[in-house]
C-alpha cells in the first residue's frame, strides 16, 4: 500500500478490497487444506474399525479354542472357558472400536484453525477500521 498523502478515497478503497480479497481466498485455501488432512484422518480412523473387525474375527477363531482348551486343562468347566474367553476378546473390539469412532466425530473433522484464523482476521480489520 503507497503512502502517498494524495492518494484518494475511491483509491484506498480498492486497495482495501484488494486486501480483503486475497484475504479471504487465503483464508478458503486454508481450509481446503484443513478439511483435506481431517479427511485423510477419518481414512485412518476408519482403517482402526476395520481392522478392529478383522482382529477381532480372526483372534477369536484362532486363540479362542486354544484358550478354551487351556482353561478346561485347567480345571475350569468348558462352558465357562468358551464365555471367559469369549468376553475378553469381546472388550478389547470393543476398545478398539470405541476409539476408531470417537476419531470420526464431527468436532474432529472441523477446520478449526481456519475459523480462528478468520476470526483473528475480523477483529484486525475491525481494529484498523475503528481507529480511523
Amino acid at each position: 500500500m503507497s503512502t502517498d498523502p494524495n492518494r484518494t478515497t475511491g483509491g484506498l478503497l480498492s486497495d482495501a478490497l484488494s486486501h480483503v480479497s486475497s484475504l479471504v481466498r487465503s483464508e478458503v485455501d486454508l481450509a481446503r487444506a484443513e478439511v483435506s488432512e481431517n479427511i485423510k484422518g477419518a481414512g485412518v480412523a476408519i482403517g482402526m474399525i476395520v481392522g478392529a473387525a478383522i482382529l477381532a474375527l480372526t483372534t477369536l477363531n484362532v486363540l479362542s479354542a486354544a484358550l478354551v482348551a487351556a482353561l478346561t486343562e485347567a480345571g475350569v468347566p468348558a462352558a465357562w472357558s468358551a464365555i471367559i474367553v469369549g468376553l475378553f476378546f469381546a472388550i478389547i473390539a470393543y476398545v478398539m472400536a470405541r476409539k476408531g469412532i470417537s476419531d470420526l466425530k464431527l468436532t474432529s473433522l472441523a477446520p478449526t484453525r481456519t475459523a480462528k484464523n478468520v476470526k483473528r482476521d475480523a477483529q484486525a480489520v475491525k481494529e484498523v477500521y475503528d481507529d480511523k
